[in-house]
């Protein structure tokens, strides 16, 4: 992990922000070790560096990672990416992989066996998107540090260019 000094990378002046970059070869044991860093890096975020961040933050944050690296490890086998940052009050993680389809969340079907990560995802986040990259995508999600929502203050999330 690494602490990027404060006010830079689109961080306001008052703003901690931390980051972390792994690259996921691809294997077997890219989701369970993606997990892993993911509670890690948000463990070391509140043991560490004192900020606050709750066993729910990090709950979803590995179910995120969860979901987002098995999507990238089904439909796009090869090299994969995962970058941690938190800023202000969010951690935002984003998953980068080879193949440039978008994903897109499925209707709502509770008789559909499987295919529901995405659609979970979406409903834990408190901001989604997904954007074709010059080679492959970034799927990128924002949560919340605290058992705070992570819904937008409107209740509606905004929508963004390739956000669902």
């Amino acid at each position: 992990m690494e602490a990027v000094p404060v006010g830079e990378d689109g961080a306001a002046p008052d703003e901690q922000v931390m980051q972390s970059t792994t690259a996921l070869h691809g294997d077997d044991s890219d989701i369970s070790r993606a997990r892993r860093l993911a509670g890690g890096f948000l463990t070391r975020a509140r043991t560490e560096y004192g900020l606050p961040v709750s066993q729910r933050a990090i709950d979803l944050a590995q179910l995120v990672v969860s979901e987002l690296v098995t999507n990238a490890r089904k439909y796009a086998p090869g090299p994969a990416a995962l970058d941690l940052r938190i800023v202000g009050g969010m951690v935002e993680i984003g998953v980068w992989d080879c193949d440039p389809v978008l994903p897109v969340a499925r209707a709502a079907d509770a008789g559909r066996v499987g295919q529901h990560g995405l659609e979970i995802v979406v409903a834990v986040a408190h901001s989604f998107e997904a954007r074709r990259e010059p080679v492959g995508k970034r799927i990128t999600v924002h949560l919340t540090l605290t058992d705070e929502t992570n819904r937008a203050p409107t209740g509606r999330r905004p929508l963004e260019n390739g956000q669902i």
